[in-house]
């Protein structure tokens, strides 16, 4: 006899975010690393996102901590893997990732980007190769060097392309741009330590350790492994879910769910997925509020929002091209946005009532981020209308 479709309502969508993805003091971390396992990955396209993800949900977080694990250590992974978007996987994922996500993204920007220097410089494919060799042994050499270090050593890589000629955001870059980044996502090289700050998007490279070489993983078995990973942290989720977070089509997606043995559940508004075994009620918290930075990976985990995002909002708080700033959260929804000023004050602005309890719970966490962030200003890398206006003041 088939057991009965599990019903899970918003309101326990809402907290199972909050316990799973550590949003109230009683729940953070204790390490970086089990901050990043909870959330599967930490978007990582804004570098300051990293850091302030991890500072919402840790008991004690300091910038210092997370160089550690991302410098030092290595037990984070700066990688380009979902939608060909920079994330920060834990080490226990970093392979599974590639395989799952990675490896595809990957073979496409070694075409892409062997066709445009191609097209652009007339490199063939002889001379990438050789330039590529040289690059690698440069960084051997060296131990790590920054994009334009590696163009004094190797200066076909610091040959200049025009980019998107005769329209209003045209530029120019390096070959160097095309070429490392394919290289880091094959993770032939890796991402260290910035110049400057820990805001900063200027990385040092250096060169993968050499030696035995992972092995392949079939790509469906990871994919499904994946899945399982994601479910368990931001389940239930909807087929477009899981589609729009991987990247993945969606054949690739339905047999990847199949695969990890999900089982379908009711929601609110249509049909999710749950693990089989994962439809218990989440123990409650108190009401708790967080300061969540843009493109956190809470924010950005699910395709569909509405069970924590009010749609009315979206226009102040995303950019035009799908991007979220940063979100004020009450008890698992979304309910404004903050921004730091340039005299380094914290601001907010609540696009709902959220009473007193609510109100004086996000001014705890605005004086806790000031004094983290001390004197470093933050802006994120992608504008959006609300937090625009706050800094603007």
């Amino acid at each position: 006899m088939t057991s009965a479709r599990a019903h899970v309502s918003d309101d326990e969508r809402r907290a199972r975010l909050v316990r799973r993805h550590l949003l109230a003091p009683g729940l953070r971390a204790d390490a970086v690393e089990d901050v990043a396992a909870a959330l599967v990955a930490l978007h990582a396209t804004d570098p300051a996102t990293v850091y302030l993800a991890v500072r919402a949900r840790m008991a004690a977080p300091t910038v210092a901590e997370v160089e550690r694990a991302l410098y030092d250590e290595r037990t984070l992974h700066r990688m380009m893997a979902m939608r060909r978007t920079m994330f920060v996987v834990p080490d226990h994922l970093a392979h599974l990732v590639h395989e799952s996500a990675g490896r595809a993204i990957a073979a496409r920007e070694r075409k892409g980007g062997q066709k445009f220097l191609q097209d652009e410089l007339g490199w063939t494919a002889e001379r990438y190769a050789e330039t590529e060799t040289a690059v690698l042994a440069a960084l051997r050499e060296r131990g790590e060097a920054t994009a334009a270090e590696l163009g004094e050593a190797v200066p076909e890589i610091a040959e200049r392309i025009v980019v998107a000629r005769g329209k209003r955001y045209e530029s120019s870059q390096a070959a160097s741009a095309r070429l490392l980044r394919t290289l880091a996502a094959e993770r032939r090289i890796l991402r260290g330590r910035p110049r400057g700050s820990w805001t900063s998007a200027q990385f040092r490279w250096s060169a993968a350790p050499e030696g035995e070489d992972a092995p392949r993983l079939d790509e469906a078995a990871a994919r499904a492994e994946l899945a399982r990973h994601y479910l368990a942290r931001f389940g239930p989720a909807t087929l477009e879910d899981v589609k729009w977070w991987t990247g993945w089509t969606v054949t690739a997606t339905r047999r990847a769910i199949a695969d990890a043995g999900a089982r379908e559940a009711d929601l609110d508004t249509g049909t999710g997925y749950l693990l089989a075994g994962d439809d218990a009620e989440e123990a409650e918290t108190d009401p708790a509020a967080a300061l969540l930075p843009a493109l956190d990976p809470t924010a950005m985990g699910w395709r569909g929002r509405d069970f924590y995002l009010d749609p009315d909002h979206v226009p102040a708080l995303f950019d035009r091209n799908g991007n979220i700033g940063p979100t004020v959260w009450w008890n698992g929804r979304v309910v404004g946005a903050w921004a730091v000023r340039k005299d380094g004050e914290v601001v907010w602005r609540a696009l709902t009532d959220i009473g007193g309890q609510g109100r004086s719970a996000v001014e705890a966490e605005a004086a806790r981020l000031a004094q983290w962030l001390g004197d470093t200003r933050v802006t994120p890398s992608f504008g959006t209308p609300l937090e625009r206006e706050l800094a603007a003041g």
